[in-house]
């Protein structure tokens, strides 16, 4: 499926974006199943995709930001994802990891006290720590209020795009994967490296 060009080298997360066949994978930072998942996608997808993989050349995985606003932290966090997208694209996936690892401290009881701009400032400090300090700065920059009292920060457009392609696609929760633009629904947040073997052998057909 698609890809807004200027979002390609960070949510390209694994293959090559000229890959024919195409995993689409819906996940929400705050979302559990879908931190299950990212680790499948790191210690398995990843490396048969990789040069010199199974399938290199042949698939390719394009993370799809899913915010659930019942979730009040969701927008939050998939600001901060889009932000680290602009600021060190080839550190997407890493900082994405990083705040899978540390979800719990977005989740709705521990961000129930904090402003939005106290979340902002504590994901600042994520990035820092996983991605570098020098990093920090503009992303916090990214994240500032600073046009119109309605006008939303800089990557307010970027997240508009992720949601207003979740929509048209009737995609509703996390994690949700598509294969080669259809929805999957066998797939499993619990797949180990067995699940994702069988599941690809019967679909990768060049």
């Amino acid at each position: 499926m698609a890809l807004q060009p200027s979002l390609q080298s960070a949510l390209v997360i694994a293959g090559k974006y000229d890959a024919p066949h195409t995993l689409d994978i819906f996940l929400d930072y705050v979302c559990p199943f879908s931190a299950k998942l990212a680790l499948a996608i790191d210690g398995v997808l990843k490396p048969l995709f990789a040069p010199g993989g199974k399938y290199a050349g042949k698939v390719k995985v394009i993370f799809r930001n899913q915010v659930q606003p019942w979730h009040g932290s969701s927008t939050f966090v998939h600001e901060a994802g889009l932000a680290v997208a602009r600021v060190a694209p080839e550190q997407f996936w890493t900082f994405s990891l990083a705040l899978f690892a540390n979800q719990r401290e977005y989740y709705d009881i521990p961000v129930s006290t904090l402003t939005p701009t106290q979340i902002r400032e504590k994901l600042a400090e994520l990035v820092s720590e996983s991605i570098g300090e020098d990093k920090a700065a503009p992303f916090k920059d990214l994240l500032t209020l600073k046009s119109t009292p309605n006008g939303g920060v800089d990557v307010t457009d970027d997240l508009k795009y992720t949601i207003k392609f979740s929509r048209q696609n009737g995609i509703h929760v996390s994690p949700t994967v598509l294969w080669d633009g259809l929805i999957a629904n066998e797939i499993s947040s619990s797949w180990g490296e067995k699940e994702w073997t069988e599941f690809l052998e019967k679909k990768v057909a060049v």
